[in-house]
Formats: C-alpha cells, sequence, structure tokens
C-alpha cells in the first residue's frame, strides 16, 4: 500500500515519508534499481463518477517488486486518484505520468510510465420537455427545450436532440425546438437523444386575437437601460387573450457616425437592452398579428477621470490582496499579501492617502500568503498560508489591538494541512478553505484560542473563494459553479454549527473563481457577481508572450513574471431567491481575464489583472454585456518604471474606502486613487 503525501500542481505523491538520512540512502539504491513500472489496468475506460481500482508497481531487472515511492501525475479536472482508485470527474481523454524519484546526481532519466485514462458519459435514462407559456394556436410559435437526464439525476450538457412531429400539417418543429401551429387539430412532438424520447402533446385550435399592442417601456433611455416591455393580444370585443404566446424581435438605426456592430442590442421576452445609441424598433408578432414600438437610446455618459493620490511602491516580490480598515486608535489602515517575500504581510498607514507609508511587517512561515481579512470590527486579522515548511498550512490570527503593530494571537492548522488559498472574516466566526477541497468554520470570539465549529465540503468539487451574506456562504467552486450554504440564515434549516446545502448553480466557463454577493441600491435586486479565473488564452487569436510570461521574475535580466495573458470574464446572477438563480448579466473585456472583486453604492469595482482596475456603472436592472454598453466609469493600469516588475500593470485586488479607492497591484503595489468629479473634461 502506498501512502498519499502531497497533492500539488496535479501531481500525486505516493509512497512513505522518510526523513532519516539512513532510510532515504537506502530508499535512492533502490529507486536505481528500478527499470520499469508497470500499472493495472495498463488503460482505464470508465463512465463519469465511477470508480476503479489502480495501481503501479515498480520493478528492478531480475523482474522483483521493488518498494519505493511512486509519483502519478493525473488531470484533476478530468480524473481524480485517492486511496488506491480512480473516479471519473468530467468526460475526455487523459493521460497518467507515473515516475520513480531517483537521486539529483543520477545519470539517466528516471523510468516512467504513461496509463492513457478515458472517461464516458453515463447512459442517459430520461428525457424531459420543457415549452415557452402559452396555448399553440394557429399561426403561433412556442419555444422548446429539452434536457436529457443522466440515471443520478445529473443533466447532460451540450446534448443535440432530434425533434419531430407526429402530424407536421398541424404543428410542425424544427431542429431548435421551435413548434408552429400550422392548422385544426391534435399533433405530438417528440425529442430523442441516445435512443432516450419525450414527447408532449397538443390540440391546435383557431388564434382567437384579433389585434396586438405594445406597452410599457420609455420614449428615451441611456445605453444599458433595461426596457420592460409587454404584448396584449385583444379578441374581436377587445377582451385581453392572455394565453397567446409573442415573438419578439429587435431593429435598429445607428445614430448619425456610428458604425454600428452586429447586435446593437437583446431583446429576451420583452426586455430590451441597447449598446449603441441611435433608434431602436422592438416588434412582437403571432400568427398574422404584429405590432411595434420605437424609442431613441442615447450614450450612456458615464466616464470619470482618475487621479492617482498615493502609491506604497514595493520593489522586492509580488504584492497580492489588501484589506482596508479603521483600526482601533481610529487611524486607516491597508494590510496586504505577498509572494516571494520571504513569508511578510505587510502594515500600512493610509490615513493620509497622499502619504502611504508602512508600519510594520509579518512574517510567518508559508511559501504564499495570497489571502488577508480583517473582521468587521476591526478586532484581528487573518492571514491564509501555502506551503508551509512543515506542510501544516493553517491560518495566522493577529491581535489588532494595536493597529500599526499587530501581534500574532495564534494559529490554526488542524484540519488545513493542504494549503489555505482564501478565509472569509465575520466577528466572531472564521471561515478556511482546506486544500482547495473544502471550508472549515471557526470561532474566533477568543482569536488567542480558536476553536473548530464545523465544515462543509460539497461531494467530487474544489473550493476556491467564499462570501458570506445574510447567514448564506457563497462558495466558488471551479467545475461545479457556485455553492450556496445555509450556515445560519435558518430558512433551510442550517445553522453555523450544521451547515445545509441550498442548491448549485453551475456556470459556462467551467472555472468559477471569486464571488461577491450584492444588493443593488437602485432596484432592491439581490446580484451575486462571479468571476473566472483562465490564467492562459488558450485556442484565442492572441495566447500570450510565449513561455517567457510564466517564468519567475529576474530583477537582474527583466525576464519572466508578469504580463500573465488572462481571459475569462465577470457573470452576474439574479439570486433574488437563492433556490431560482438566474444569469442576467456579464462584465466582459476580451482581451484580459478577471481577479477579485468588490461592489458598493451601484459601482462594481473590479480587478482585471493585466486589464488593470476597472471600475463599472452597475446601476439599474442589468442585462447583456455591461461592457459594450459604455457602462465603464473609468480604467487604470498601474505603470511604475520602478516597481519589482517594471511598467506591467496586473490588479489584484480593489476595495473603496472612505472617498478613496485602494487597489493592490501585483507588480507594483499598494495605489490610492480618487475620481475626479464628473465635470470635469475627460482627455
Amino acid at each position: 500500500m502506498y501512502k498519499i503525501l502531497s497533492i500539488l500542481s496535479g501531481c500525486i505523491l505516493l509512497g512513505t515519508f522518510v526523513s532519516r538520512p539512513a532510510a532515504a540512502q537506502e530508499e535512492s539504491r533502490l529507486a536505481l534499481s528500478v527499470t520499469r513500472l508497470e500499472a493495472t489496468p495498463s488503460s482505464v475506460v470508465l463512465t463519469k463518477g465511477e470508480t476503479v481500482s489502480f495501481s503501479v508497481a515498480a520493478y528492478d531487472a531480475r523482474g522483483n517488486v521493488v518498494d519505493v515511492p511512486i509519483r502519478i501525475g493525473g488531470v484533476f479536472s478530468g480524473v481524480r486518484f485517492e486511496d488506491g482508485r480512480l473516479r471519473g470527474v468530467a468526460p475526455g481523454e487523459y493521460q497518467i505520468v507515473a515516475t520513480v524519484a531517483l537521486p539529483p546526481d543520477a545519470d539517466r532519466e528516471p523510468p516512467s510510465i504513461r496509463v492513457a485514462v478515458r472517461v464516458d458519459w453515463p447512459a442517459v435514462t430520461r428525457v424531459e420537455i420543457a415549452s415557452e407559456p402559452g396555448t399553440l394556436y394557429e399561426g403561433a410559435t412556442l419555444l422548446h427545450a429539452a434536457t436529457a437526464f443522466h440515471d443520478d439525476g445529473s443533466s447532460r450538457p451540450a446534448a443535440t436532440f432530434a425533434w419531430a412531429s407526429s402530424n407536421p400539417r398541424v404543428a410542425s418543429v424544427d431542429r431548435y425546438g421551435y413548434v408552429r401551429g400550422e392548422g385544426a387539430g391534435t399533433a405530438t412532438i417528440s425529442a430523442t437523444f441516445d435512443g432516450v424520447t419525450a414527447s408532449a402533446d397538443y390540440l391546435v385550435a383557431a388564434l382567437p386575437a384579433t389585434r396586438l399592442e405594445i406597452v410599457g417601456g420609455g420614449d428615451e433611455v441611456r445605453t444599458g437601460d433595461v426596457q420592460n416591455f409587454s404584448a396584449v393580444a385583444r379578441d374581436a370585443r377587445g377582451r385581453v387573450v392572455d394565453d397567446v404566446p409573442v415573438t419578439w424581435t429587435l431593429a435598429f438605426k445607428a445614430a448619425a457616425g456610428i458604425i454600428a456592430p452586429s447586435a446593437p442590442g437583446q431583446v429576451d421576452n420583452g426586455k430590451v437592452v441597447a449598446d449603441v445609441p441611435g433608434v431602436y424598433t422592438v416588434m412582437a408578432s403571432t400568427g398574422p398579428l404584429t405590432a411595434n414600438r420605437r424609442f431613441t437610446v442615447v450614450k450612456r455618459d458615464v466616464v470619470q477621470r482618475v487621479k492617482v493620490v498615493g502609491h506604497g511602491r514595493q520593489t522586492t516580490h509580488y504584492t497580492s490582496d489588501l484589506w482596508l480598515f479603521e483600526g482601533l486608535d481610529g487611524r486607516d489602515y491597508a494590510l496586504t499579501g505577498a509572494r516571494q517575500a520571504q513569508s511578510h504581510a505587510f502594515v500600512w498607514d493610509v490615513t493620509d492617502p497622499s502619504n502611504i507609508f508602512k508600519t510594520d511587517s509579518i512574517q510567518v512561515d508559508a511559501r504564499s500568503l495570497n489571502d488577508v481579512k480583517v473582521s468587521p470590527d476591526g478586532r484581528y486579522a487573518a492571514i491564509s498560508r501555502e506551503g508551509a515548511s512543515n506542510r501544516r498550512n493553517g491560518v495566522v490570527i493577529l491581535d489588532l489591538s494595536e493597529p500599526a503593530h499587530p501581534k500574532v494571537a495564534s494559529q490554526y492548522d488542524d484540519g488545513l494541512t493542504g494549503g489555505v488559498h482564501n478565509v472569509f472574516a465575520t466577528n466572531d466566526y472564521l471561515f478556511a478553505l482546506s486544500g482547495g477541497d473544502k471550508y472549515v468554520i471557526l470561532d474566533v470570539r477568543d482569536i488567542y484560542n480558536p476553536k473548530y465549529v464545523s465544515e462543509y465540503n460539497h461531494p467530487e468539487s474544489r473550493i476556491h473563494d467564499l462570501w458570506v451574506h445574510d447567514g448564506i456562504a457563497y462558495s466558488a467552486e471551479w467545475q461545479t459553479g457556485v455553492v450556496i450554504v445555509d450556515v445560519g440564515n435558518g430558512r433551510w434549516g442550517g445553522s453555523i454549527e450544521n451547515p445545509q446545502l441550498i442548491t448549485v448553480y453551475p456556470l459556462p466557463s467551467g472555472a468559477t473563481h471569486a464571488v461577491f454577493p450584492y444588493v443593488s441600491e437602485s432596484t432592491g435586486k439581490f446580484y451575486l457577481f462571479v468571476g473566472d479565473e483562465i490564467v492562459n488564452r488558450r485556442d484565442l487569436a492572441w495566447e500570450g508572450n510565449g513561455p517567457d510570461h510564466r517564468q519567475p521574475y529576474d530583477p537582474e535580466t527583466g525576464k519572466g513574471g508578469y504580463p500573465r495573458a488572462t481571459s475569462g470574464y465577470i457573470q452576474i446572477i439574479d439570486m433574488t431567491d437563492p433556490e431560482q438563480p438566474e444569469m442576467v448579466a456579464r462584465y466582459e473585456v476580451t482581451e484580459y481575464g478577471t481577479h477579485n472583486i468588490w461592489v458598493e453604492d451601484d459601482i462594481l469595482y473590479q480587478a482585471y489583472y493585466e486589464g488593470g482596475m476597472r471600475l463599472v456603472d452597475v446601476s439599474g436592472e442589468l442585462m447583456g454585456n455591461l461592457y459594450t454598453q459604455g457602462r465603464e466609469i473609468a480604467v487604470f493600469k498601474a505603470n511604475d518604471p520602478l516597481a519589482w516588475i517594471p511598467n506591467s500593470p496586473a490588479a489584484w485586488s480593489v476595495i473603496p474606502y472612505k472617498g478613496h479607492i485602494f487597489f493592490s497591484d501585483i507588480s507594483s503595489g499598494l495605489w490610492a486613487v480618487k475620481l475626479e468629479p464628473k465635470d470635469r473634461p475627460v482627455m
């Protein structure tokens, strides 16, 4: 039996940990005797969710088994290995590479073996059909959607269905599921996938409506403003016919001097949003009846200038996360994390944003300090640790009774040995991610004696970020999407001691990285802003600057380091009903990728990696791509010729604080900027 020692960068290390010099020498001798590896089975085919036994044995030249550690590299996104078993996570074809580690002075390549793994979809056991609301009258059209389900209740993504009608003279259907009433009578519409069929029966009758009109909306709006129109159908006596399905379309005439994009706006069931100024015509139709309504769209005009107020330059390392807080002494502070800084976090006095200065640093045992958080009452701070020398990472809790000079109150690592990437702090409880697998909840009312309370580990899921709002935890969990858990709200039976799952909302990118819940000041809607993190631009026309951008920065040669080449965007979900989340909008700047999020006073403060610090107007109802609607207020890229990596903007986090905007730039440190009044001209 082999023991898992660590899981790092897509590799699983198997073997027995040995620290005594004599034992290490014996291990090296045995490793040098290995001539081949053999996997059982030699290739693997399994379905998503299925597990199979898997092992790798090492042999010497005589065919004897050699007991040495074996490194097994896998693809966590598709296949996982644990306790001698492989589990299929995502369909696809993968390779597992098993290798014996040889001593550094070995004069040959280490023995290795590659094992092909194919993960298939499980069989589809049922298909369901759903349609838009309304009655299928003659000449009317209803859009249908079909979903294929596996036996475990999961659905098959991107399934292509074969649609058919039992009587096309009564009801026809196209390949997309649009069903049109052609004549009076009965017909059955069916959708088939992988030999499994679902059907819907229709009785088609004559259209009772004789006229159609559009109501609602305004005559002039700005780009990005959502118009809400309704279609009213009436019969010959003027009575409303409320079950008539309506098809909506949108036409556009550009304003003078504007070359419009191919899709200058969007329409969805009467909701309309425009991206560019001009005259728009929204149209509703059903059978032979049509109605239209025109309106004018003008420029949103929200751009403001950004003025640099102060800069806390870092010239010796990467800067990571930051947090702003008012100390118990009444002064204002920023806490920043770092990488390649001998495991230091830094405290800055930002009371005067034009005179930012360090007051202290805190050194802990870690390779990376990615996340820093301060409790709302300013009583304590928490630092996440990754890469500790003893592999017991955990969190470091700081006493902020003297905020300019924090001291370590305690460290907690029980059950947090796999690396803590993110934390979330409330006054009484600290939520700490553990090894990218789960979050652990600690009672920190006594910061010198933190106590385990509970934890939540979503099955077959990897977690990256967490935010708690109104007793509900929203976690960003990569391919799984957003996981929503009752941790004290109580409506779903959850408590801080007994977290209860509310729902899971998958997202299209499969790279769910960061979350931020927000109640809109202008509409009262509850939105969840969700960010991707894709640290590559694979398969895009511009993939980046080549391999150097992923190498460590060398200050002697100036090579390596940032800028990264990233992609991904912000997805905005209407979470007013946590049981029925709905994707409504996005903010996508196609040349860059997102990082951390903050939303306040109907402004999205977005750290967009090499795209810089970006401020976006998120007032009103949201729909479509906010980037193309002229909602951007300001963009600032921190070019600094004296930085750790000169002139390489890479925003990590941004937070508004007491009339200023603070952000951490990976290459150049801590910045304070301010929006100038709107009446100042933008040059």
